[in-house]
């Protein structure tokens, strides 16, 4: 693979960008986790370690889907899909989901702990991507019916961020596919209704719309995130405070080696060196829609194209609710964010659209 790849350079970035990410994630996720990983576990490197492990294992699955035959994946579509409503819905059961921080989303296996959205987002790509390779297999309402079962076992965890997540990345998949767009249009409205009905039932949800709204509520108690974030953003100025020198590191921001990490790495990069950050996003968007649009078929396309969704969804919410355009809904930082799950899919991710780019040489 790696040899493949140094011949055809201009394919480096989707594999180069997201090592780069890693690699400068494990730094700060040591930088933001250090104190809290000695306080609990007496091991200021527990988090660093556990990262390293994933990062290890993220990038064996990515080699071994890099010469897994996308093709294959068609075959596969079913029993992902399967597989993953059962583990939605076994992790709602409480003697097999483990709750943490008011949520079931995770399922105990040994040492690690898989959260099953996670795989959703790849078994959705997988599914959709088989379900819409013919045009005529249009069944408009069993895929209203799909996309509105799982955003609901999600829901049920609680987990909105990654709900949103589901439901943009179905829509997206379905605009790519070419299907008509305006049935969907239309329903708008009525899953905006049900997003406001979600969130008046839950006093959680609706402490983050009033924060979003007027951060200056209760800033010791439901807008203390979104200010500590701001205070984190704010200390970095132009050029950073340096390696190793947030000050919001120390306890002061909450989740600041998972969904927060961003605001650490502005504070110690500065408003520069996030922006520099941001722009390599872009070019490896760029890169992920370049394969998209060379796909050799139908199939290949809207697999990268459900790719090139998932990360410019996941980016776009982490960032959006760090500079608070839009309410924080816990969605990981890809590459960055601390979590085994999100970054092995990730990577799996990845491997898939080295191994499209293979077949588009071979075409």
């Amino acid at each position: 693979m790696i040899k493949y790849l140094v011949k055809n350079r201009q394919f480096l970035p989707v594999l180069t960008i997201p090592l780069i990410f890693s690699f400068l994630g494990l730094f700060f996720i040591f930088e933001a986790s250090a104190v809290k990983s000695f306080n609990l576990y007496g091991d200021s490197f527990y988090y660093l370690k556990l990262q390293l492990l994933w990062l290890v294992l993220g990038i064996m699955v990515m080699v071994f889907f890099s010469f897994f035959d996308y093709h294959r994946l068609y075959y596969l579509a079913f029993f992902l899909m399967f597989l993953t409503i059962f583990l939605l819905i076994l992790v709602l059961i409480p003697s097999f989901g483990h709750h943490a921080l008011g949520a079931r989303r995770w399922l105990s296996i040994g040492l690690f702990n898989l959260q099953p959205t996670e795989l959703a987002k790849f078994s959705l790509i997988v599914y959709l991507s088989s379900w819409f390779i013919y045009k005529e297999r249009k069944r408009f309402f069993s895929f209203l019916i799909l996309i509105g079962f799982l955003t609901f076992l999600v829901i049920l965890q609680p987990d909105m961020g990654t709900a949103i997540i589901i439901f943009l990345l179905s829509i997206s998949l379905y605009y790519l596919a070419g299907f008509n767009f305006f049935p969907l249009l239309l329903l708008l409205p009525a899953a905006f209704f049900v997003f406001l009905i979600l969130i008046k039932v839950s006093p959680y949800r609706m402490a983050r719309l009033t924060t979003f709204l007027n951060p200056t509520v209760d800033p010791l108690g439901v807008s203390y995130h979104i200010n500590q974030i701001k205070i984190s953003l704010a200390n970095g100025y132009l050029l950073g405070l340096g390696f190793g020198a947030s000050r919001q590191k120390y306890l002061f921001l909450p989740e600041a080696h998972t969904d927060s990490i961003f605001a650490i790495i502005a504070e110690e990069l500065g408003f520069f060196g996030a922006v520099g950050i941001i722009l390599m996003f872009l070019f490896f968007s760029y890169k992920i829609f370049r394969i998209a649009e060379s796909a050799p078929d139908r199939f290949g396309r809207l697999l990268a194209g459900g790719i090139w969704s998932f990360f410019n969804w996941q980016f776009f919410i982490n960032f959006g609710g760090i500079v608070n355009i839009i309410p924080l809904t816990g969605v990981p930082l890809p590459f960055f964010s601390y979590g085994g799950s999100s970054l092995i899919i990730s990577f799996a991710l990845i491997g898939v659209l080295l191994n499209i780019e293979k077949k588009i040489k071979k075409t």
